[in-house]
């Protein structure tokens, strides 16, 4: 399991943003400084996750981001799925095309009850709550 960078910045920005409360609007450029993202890279996340309604974009000299839809009905799994790094049902850990129980690679049985976890976990996971006291991002 491999996630991409720009699912992995996605969360850690999102997170950023659950902690910082007392600001209503983050620009790009803090978020760029303090998660260590290019800016240009941050940038093109920040207009995907505008275009899907999880933040929203104020223009203008004291503009930035802030919180469309709440951070407790943004799960990880929602994050994963908008970059296609969920993972899928037939996905295989070792790289095979499909892998299925029918036709099983040699760690299928030993991968499948990990990757059900995985996938809990990252449907139930939402951005407010890794976002917690005294956790990194």
């Amino acid at each position: 399991m491999h996630l991409s960078n720009t699912s992995k910045y996605t969360i850690r920005i999102l997170a950023y943003m659950v902690k910082q409360k007392e600001s209503s609007l983050i620009s790009a450029k803090e978020l760029s400084e303090n998660l260590n993202i290019p800016y240009k890279f941050l940038t093109k996340i920040m207009t995907e996750l505008v275009k899907v309604g999880f933040i929203e974009s104020i223009r203008g000299r004291e503009g930035g981001y802030k919180f469309l839809k709440k951070a407790s009905e943004i799960t990880v799994g929602d994050v994963l799925a908008l970059f296609n790094d969920a993972i899928k049902n037939e996905e295989c850990i070792l790289g095979i095309d499909s892998c299925d129980v029918k036709e099983k690679c040699a760690l299928h049985d030993k991968w499948i009850k990990s990757k059900v976890q995985l996938q809990k976990m990252f449907r139930e996971s939402t951005i407010e709550s890794i976002a917690g006291e005294g956790t990194k991002i």
